[in-house]
């Protein structure tokens, strides 16, 4: 690569160099990722991992991709570019994970208007974080320059994670039943959905973001928009091997009217007790500014909820003790009823 170098297409708005440069200061970011499985270094045409297949009779590969989404304007806006690429991380690994699969491996995938390499560096830096704390290879990616597509200074991120499951292991919500308790397992804020109500809301293109703010318990608007999406990973493969778990929400964009039936077969209602729900302080604020209707907010945001189990009633309080133990501060917030309605909020 030495002697790859383009002149004309410099003069584009691609420098090809630049790019050799960024995957020189990325290597030490995706090294800290490796696992076992990794077969290959960065740098080819394809990442290879090899499986392993020990004590699975059946195996099933499990797929998710996603986005940062406009949550990436708070990144430009604040010049932080480090933790963004743990919410793409999350929302691809927090999907997978519903059905029990565990992440073996991630691609990221970066789109930008100049490639300048200590940014993209530290965007992928925040990627492999990520992957550390979701137990996943991060074992290649792509970085593509696109002048005039979008500003010099703006990027996309989006990512795409593969994990694997035991066929009898999946957790498919079949043995959902009545009297069964819905557990909740905290956000870290607003995570990646609703930017775009957000950023309306706090008209955040003119506002002062970095003043700590006491509704916010003395962090600013900018550092709590862009606290990174909760990794419930590594907690809920440690409660799967202590209790029998019979379904998995990721509370992401719709909120808890769209996300929590999605694991709640039909005939059967989670009845959530609004008391029990610890709403986050952001969430207040947003309502509050925005006049946001709490149904609307319920139907938008995760509300201090990144995640919700169903385990058995006989086995909530060592649910919830297995996941403290794993470092998330669970508690109830419902039961399982029998109506069509799949979601009541009371």
């Amino acid at each position: 690569m030495e002697k790859s170098y383009s002149e004309s297409y410099k003069k584009a708005g691609v420098d090809i160099t630049a790019g050799y440069r960024a995957v020189e200061l990325m290597k030490s970011h995706i090294a800290r990722t490796n696992t076992p499985g990794v077969l290959d270094g960065i740098g080819g045409f394809g990442g290879l991992f090899g499986l392993d297949l020990t004590g699975m009779e059946h195996p099933v590969l499990v797929s998710g991709t996603d986005g940062v989404g406009t949550k990436l304007k708070l990144a430009f806006l604040l010049d932080r570019h480090d933790t963004v690429g743990i919410d793409c991380v999350a929302m691809c690994v927090n999907d997978i994970i519903c059905c029990g699969a565990k992440p073996l491996f991630f691609l990221d995938y970066i789109a930008c208007g100049k490639n300048i390499p200590e940014k993209i560096a530290a965007i992928v830096a925040g990627v492999a974080e990520g992957c550390v704390r979701a137990g996943a290879a991060l074992i290649g990616g792509e970085t593509a320059e696109h002048p005039g597509l979008m500003p010099e200074e703006e990027y996309d991120l989006a990512g795409f994670s593969v994990g694997i499951v035991d066929r009898a292991k999946i957790i498919d919500n079949s043995s959902v039943c009545v009297g069964d308790a819905v557990i909740a397992l905290p956000s870290s804020g607003v995570h990646s959905n609703g930017f775009s109500l957000v950023r309306r809301v706090f008209d955040v293109e003119n506002r002062d973001l970095t003043t700590p703010m006491e509704s916010l318990g003395g962090a600013s608007l900018g550092e709590t928009l862009l606290t990174p999406t909760e990794i419930y990973v590594k907690p809920v493969l440690a409660l799967m091997e202590n209790v029998h778990v019979k379904a998995i929400s990721h509370i992401t964009g719709g909120g808890f009217y769209e996300n929590i039936p999605r694991s709640i077969p039909k005939g059967l209602c989670a009845k959530i007790e609004r008391k029990a729900v610890r709403v986050l302080p952001i969430f207040e604020l947003l309502a509050r500014e925005g006049n946001i209707s709490e149904r609307d907010m319920f139907n938008t945001y995760n509300m201090g909820v990144g995640m919700s189990v169903v385990v058995g009633a006989s086995e909530a309080d060592l649910a919830i003790r297995t996941l403290r133990e794993s470092g998330v501060d669970a508690y109830a917030i419902g039961e399982i009823t029998a109506s069509e309605e799949r979601i009541t909020i009371c």
